[in-house]
Parts: structure tokens; C-alpha cells; sequence
């Protein structure tokens, strides 16, 4: 099989026209009341890992719908006007996830870079279990 583009070349292209948050300045941006972080990975992820504090779990499989208003799976804190901090294991999906929100609309937004592993590295807290929301 022959690609167009490798995964590398999506995550290059994606990260030209995307903010990233060094780990240090994500974590000095942790509890600020006008960031939500946005957690991508799978769930079983979450329950091996842990994950930030209170951040927002939303799947990558499910992340254009729940920030299109006029979808039915909208969620009501993508529509708070907050900014969106995105984060998976190791900030690949992320910067891709933040690239496609981007092009829809969704502002401001960025990606924590190294993701969830250099969160951990640099002593970011760590939370056990996801928090289940219904926002």
C-alpha cells in the first residue's frame, strides 16, 4: 500500500497551523477558571493512566460532534467561549484534533505538547479516575 501522506506529515502539517502549549506553560495555565482541558484519549486509557484534574473527557471519535451546536451531540462547555487546552498521550492525536476543530471554528484553542506524558514527566497533576459530566 502506497499513502499519499504518512501520519508524521498529517501531525507536521497540523502543528504549522496550530497552537502549542509547552508542558511547563500548561501547567502554569492548570486552574485558570477560563481554560478547560480537554482530555481525547480512550477510556481505557483514562482508568490506566489517571488524567488532569478535572479536565473534560470528550473521545476523539466524538469531538466534531460535540462542539457543532447543531449537532445532537452537542456539549454545552465546547459553547462556554472558554479556551480549549487538548491533550492525548503523546500530543500526536491531539495536534491533529486541534487542527480539525480549528478549521471548524472553534477558537481559542491549543494542545498540550509531548501530551499527557509530559504532563506527568514535568509533575502536572494527576488525577485518578475521569470525571463523568453530562456538560
Amino acid at each position: 500500500m502506497t499513502l499519499i501522506k504518512t501520519h508524521r506529515q498529517l501531525i507536521d502539517e497540523a502543528s504549522a497551523v496550530i497552537e502549542t502549549v509547552p508542558t511547563s506553560a500548561a501547567i502554569v495555565l492548570y486552574g485558570n477558571a477560563d481554560v478547560v482541558f480537554v482530555d481525547l484519549r480512550d477510556p481505557r486509557e483514562l482508568e490506566r493512566e489517571g488524567m488532569i484534574p478535572g479536565a473534560f473527557h470528550a473521545p476523539r471519535g466524538m469531538l466534531e460532534f460535540w462542539i457543532d451546536p447543531t449537532s445532537p451531540y452537542f456539549k454545552e462547555v465546547f459553547g462556554s467561549g472558554k479556551r480549549f487546552v487538548f491533550y492525548c498521550q503523546s500530543g500526536w492525536r491531539s495536534a491533529l484534533a486541534t487542527r480539525a476543530v480549528h478549521e471548524m471554528g472553534l477558537a481559542p484553542v491549543a494542545h498540550v505538547e509531548g501530551g499527557f506524558r509530559a504532563w506527568k514527566d514535568a509533575g502536572g497533576p494527576v488525577g485518578e479516575k475521569p470525571a463523568h459530566r453530562k456538560e
